[in-house]
């Protein structure tokens, strides 16, 4: 109730927070054992050499020393802000809220790498949710409807028979369909893509072995058998021509269908939508496909697990230490890293966990690249509809269609992801066409997730933190203008006010917000273009059929060492912050050639998408 957070709601009520300084002379406050981490890294001083370097601590980063630190490889991690995990951070914007500012929910973690890291043991503790999504309308009546979707499937037929009985009834055979899909797709996240361009280069013992990356594709092929036709359709046709074979309800369409588009610069009718959908439901949480779940304490106690891992196997972690650019030696080696205050850090290894346009057009000279390919990396789509707010409250919303119990505490939809303007696929469409024209939209889709009614400790009683992931809103709005605090302000106040109209009160609720616009979060997260979930965002084609996009550049190492690598993938949006936070680290890599890679892998296993720090 707003009583019980009353005094604290008082004092803080006065400032709206805007992301442009800090927020608004706010501190960004670290747990303790997050302090010791990202300033310390079990590490006294940074030392001049190391096996490997590790740009960025993001989650993918972390995870790739704590593989390497295992290995048996004296590994550094190397962060420029002053807190790790990328877009996968917990950060205290108001005084008493913790916010997973960027990433927000978890799911596509390889249950490898948290068995392998113990990641339970260095504390990660998952929240999973059922129900998982709620979706209410606005309609002419005195009790509108809603739809809420759980893993009960007589209760979810029930939901949907509100709507459409026909599809209540297909409801099972599609969820079927697609779990089928995702089985046998599921092993491809954990190879490496397929790069068609090198099958037909070097000697015919090496054309042979380069064939053999071939194999996990075609046991998929196989696996899919006679339906191979109807997959591919999935991952490749927008995704409103998929659901209308399946369904003929437009709240249910619409409800699915924001796992189609969001984070991407696409509509529902955009090629190619599909495939991002079936990434929504390829996620693994505590062995349940497809669910998506909070990290208690939010999603920098997610990265902290990974650190506190990397840590444990002897890795030195460092936060604020910035690196300015690679070291490469004659022959295009990698040699080390130089940090910004001119520290030279030497190392036979070098990963890169920012993005493929910090590492490759930033970090390293264009001069020592080849020209195609930088052309390449400066051609990515990294357009992001996204604009993420995060709320203090002082009180739950009370929807219309699901009004609140009398003592103000959560009920089952509450911890849900919320979809609001869903009625249905046109009004997604409508949403999109605006921001194409350079308009932010003026009835965006909002993803509204509340991770305090799981998680009371992120607030104080009686209050909560709200996650709005909105869209769509161009990186650069018409005219060129630029997202001033006027616009931004002018945006979150539209989002706010179709808030209201599901849940009148909410504006009155709020104590403090945090706006992060595409620019934001290309800024603070290193996100380019406010992206994220580059690996798999582009929806002109599924990364695993662009074999193109594999980003690879090759570094001679002295030795073999058969060491994993990860797979850039955000965590979030949802990063891949992986952006909902997808968190997605890739599984293992081993090289056996004296050839190891700096490397930003497109493929699908994040990461949000959250990411780039990641």
């Amino acid at each position: 109730m707003a009583g019980r957070c009353g005094a604290r709601a008082a004092a803080l009520r006065g400032a709206l927070l805007r992301p442009s300084r800090s927020p608004q002379g706010w501190p960004l406050s670290l747990a303790p054992a997050a302090a010791r981490l990202a300033h310390a890294g079990a590490a006294a001083q940074l030392q001049p050499d190391y096996d490997a370097v590790v740009i960025g601590a993001g989650h993918n980063g972390l995870v790739a020393a704590a593989y390497l630190q295992q290995a048996g490889l004296r590994t550094a991690v190397l962060e420029k802000r002053h807190v790790l995990g990328g877009a996968a951070v917990t950060e205290e914007i108001v005084p008493g809220f913790k916010f997973s500012r960027a990433s927000y929910l978890l799911s596509l973690l390889r249950p490898q790498i948290y068995a392998d890291l113990e990641l339970q043991r260095h504390g990660l503790r998952v929240l999973p949710r059922d129900p998982y999504s709620f979706t209410p309308l606005l309609e002419d009546r005195s009790r509108p409807r809603s739809l809420l979707l759980g893993h009960d499937m007589a209760q979810t037929q029930q939901q949907i028979a509100q709507f459409s009985k026909k599809d209540a009834q297909a409801y099972p055979e599609y969820e079927a369909f697609m779990g089928r899909m995702v089985l046998a797709l599921d092993p491809l996240l954990d190879a490496p893509p397929v790069d068609t361009a090198a099958l037909g280069k070097g000697s015919l013992l090496q054309q042979l072995r380069n064939l053999q990356t071939l194999k996990p594709l075609l046991q998929a092929g196989l696996a899919l058998g006679r339906q191979l036709p109807h997959y591919y359709e999935v991952l490749t046709a927008p995704i409103s021509k998929i659901l209308d074979h399946w369904f003929e309800s437009e709240p249910l369409k619409a409800t699915l269908a924001t796992d189609a588009v969001i984070g991407a610069m696409a509509s529902p009718h955009t090629p190619g939508s599909g495939y991002v959908l079936l990434h929504h439901v390829m996620g693994e949480l505590e062995g349940r496909r497809g669910a998506w779940g909070y990290v208690a304490g939010g999603m920098g106690a997610l990265s902290q697990a990974i650190a506190q891992a990397a840590a444990a196997r002897g890795a030195h972690i460092f936060a604020e230490k910035a690196v300015c650019h690679v070291l490469l030696g004659r022959a295009g080696e990698a040699q080390g890293v130089v940090l910004q205050d001119g520290t030279e850090v030497r190392s036979k290894l070098v990963l890169s966990n920012a993005s493929p346009q910090i590492t490759f057009l930033e970090l390293i000279p264009q001069e020592r690249l080849p020209k195609d390919f930088v052309q390449r990396i400066q051609q990515l789509d990294t357009r992001s509809p996204v604009t993420k707010i995060n709320v203090a409250v002082d009180r739950l919303p009370s929807f219309l269609a699901a009004p609140n119990a009398r003592d103000g505490q959560p009920l089952p939809h509450h911890q849900c992801s919320i979809h609001l303007n869903c009625e249905g696929t046109q009004l997604l469409h409508q949403a999109f066409t605006e921001a194409a024209h350079g308009h932010p939209s003026s009835r965006p889709m909002i993803e509204l997730c509340i991770p305090s009614a799981l998680d009371p400790g992120l607030a104080p009683p009686g209050c909560h933190v709200v996650s709005l992931f909105t869209q769509y809103t161009p990186a650069v709005l018409a005219g060129g203008q630029s997202w001033d605090e006027q616009a931004r302000n002018a945006y979150a106040d539209t989002v706010f006010d179709c808030i209201e109209d599901y849940a009148p009160g909410f504006k009155a609720s709020v104590i403090g917000r945090d706006i992060l616009t595409p620019p934001d979060l290309e800024r603070i997260f290193g996100l380019p273009g406010g992206v994220e979930h580059l690996p798999w965002r582009d929806v002109s084609g599924p990364a695993l059929l662009r074999p193109a996009s594999t980003i690879l550049l090759w570094l001679p190492v002295p030795n073999s060492w058969p060491v994993p690598v990860w797979k850039w993938s955000p965590p979030w949006r949802r990063s891949d912050g992986s952006s909902r936070a997808q968190c997605c680290p890739g599984g293992y890599q081993g090289f056996q050639a004296p050839l190891m890679r700096l490397e930003k892998l497109t493929s699908p296993t994040q990461g949000c998408d959250s990411s780039v720090p990641c």
